[in-house]
């Protein structure tokens, strides 16, 4: 079973910048793509960036051009780097994991609030 530790969520003021972690632990497989997810209130959740484990990107139209996804796969962590940030961020961000075997798995979410 792998545990998912999110950290790096707060309040931030409009134009801030905020840094998101995500620690893997508990698998003997690798860990193939690493993304993150967020959700708003009365909302979908909805993929804001992903990693592959040879390093490609993809990110949501929304966040193009101010956050930056990135991993240090020795230590089965992913990072999300979010600046110049927007009111339309608020949202509780998830970190989802897919292992070599096949297997998905959600971080409990930390809440990034930021204001205008």
């Amino acid at each position: 079973q792998v545990q998912l530790v999110e950290s790096g969520g707060g309040l931030v003021q409009a134009g801030g910048s905020l840094r998101l972690s995500c620690a893997a632990s508990g698998t003997m497989f690798s860990i193939n793509t690493m993304s993150w997810y967020r959700q708003a209130p009365g909302k979908q959740r909805e993929l804001v960036a992903a990693i592959s484990s040879g390093g490609s990107k993809d990110y949501a139209n929304s966040v193009k051009g101010r956050f930056t996804i990135s991993r240090d796969s020795a230590k089965n962590t992913v990072y999300l780097q979010m600046n110049s940030l927007k009111p339309e961020d608020t949202a509780v961000y998830y970190c989802h994991v897919r292992v070599a075997d096949g297997n998905l798995y959600w971080g409990q979410g930390t809440q990034v609030t930021v204001s205008s």
